[in-house]
């Protein structure tokens, strides 16, 4: 493990931005983790820990350490007739532990299929994609407490999941380094296809009788047609998070744009796509200097080379401040802009 000085974090943010980091480390063990915590640069200055560099806009160079995660592995901790429990280590790509559990036929993530990002990042804010939120698999975490470099298990009511939020992104923030997540996982699941465009694609795809792996690949099929490869032109998946409102204030919205999406949720909210909102603002496909929104993602935000995070925010607070204007809503983002 060293710790090297002035390195570029172009390439471990999916942005694609330019910026520096004052100390980097990368670490690939519970050890070198151990070590960093130790080092006076981790206790002299600020910290900033990356995974897939998928969920961060950077604004400007970093001014103290930040740690990138290589700690990767997946182990089956049980396994019965009726279900797995499977553990992945946070390094991990999450779609690589996601593919782990559909080659096997083991249900409960297929619709978390190639969403970006890494295993420890996921209960950060409970990622969630298609009808399915992390939370509903989960079962505990095991967090390395900086402060203290003692380890500690957070269950999943411990880890107070929400839309895209988690303990981790309040009163824990920046306190703990995850180093482990586990799942539990059925072998004979029921499917989730009445979410966005799955069943129309199981339908085009001849699948009747679909399984994991069918789920997975329409998912992936559908995620693809829509989302921009980050090798290609710089992007965070979805920047902003879709917004929850009151019956009543859905109500009073549909009066007016009676052709507004809508999904119930629990406790009488009704979730309205931020991306619908995004389009009927006329920023879907619209491009701005460097940056724009994806001609066929309006959720996404793209640079398309030499675009600054500073651009990239003020395309975003330009389109919160445009949906507020004509819906009434503020868009929060899903992004960490640091």
């Amino acid at each position: 493990m060293t710790i090297e000085e002035n390195r570029s974090l172009k390439i471990f943010n999916t942005f694609g931005l330019p910026v520096q980091a004052r100390f980097f480390v990368e670490v690939d063990s519970l050890g070198d983790m151990e070590e960093v915590i130790a080092s006076s640069e981790f206790k002299n200055y600020p910290h900033l820990i990356l995974g897939g560099g998928s969920n961060v806009l950077l604004l400007k160079d970093f001014p103290g350490l930040v740690i990138k995660n290589n700690i990767v592995g997946i182990e089956v901790l049980n396994e019965k007739k009726e279900e797995v429990l499977l553990k992945g280590l946070s390094g991990t790509l999450w779609h690589h532990f996601v593919m782990y559990a559909v080659e096997r036929g083991w249900g409960g993530l297929e619709n978390l299929s190639l969403v970006p990002g890494s295993v420890g990042a996921s209960p950060m804010q409970n990622i969630g994609a298609y009808g399915v939120e992390l939370k509903e698999t989960f079962v505990e975490l095991e967090a390395l407490e900086l402060a203290t470099g003692t380890i500690r298990i957070f269950t999943k009511e411990e880890c107070k999941f929400g839309y895209r939020e988690s303990i981790f992104k309040h009163e824990l923030k920046d306190k703990y380094f995850i180093l482990s997540i586990t799942v539990r996982l059925s072998k004979h699941p029921k499917l989730r296809t009445d979410y966005g465009d799955i069943a129309r694609v199981l339908v085009e795809n001849g699948v009747t009788e679909p399984t994991v792996k069918d789920v997975s690949d329409a998912v992936i099929s559908i995620r693809k047609s829509k989302l921009p490869d980050p090798k290609e032109f710089g992007n965070s998946g979805s920047f902003f998070k879709n917004p929850e409102v009151t019956r009543e204030v859905y109500e009073k919205l549909a009066e007016q744009y009676p052709d507004m999406p809508n999904y119930p949720t629990t406790q009488g909210m009704v979730k309205i796509p931020a991306a619908w909102m995004i389009e009927q603002c006329g920023w879907k496909g619209k491009r701005v200097g460097n940056t724009g929104s994806h001609a066929r993602q309006a959720l996404v935000l793209i640079n398309y080379g030499g675009a600054t995070g500073s651009e990239i925010k003020k395309l975003a607070d330009d389109i919160i401040a445009s949906v507020k204007e004509k819906f009434g809503i503020t868009l929060s983002m899903e992004v960490n802009v640091i």
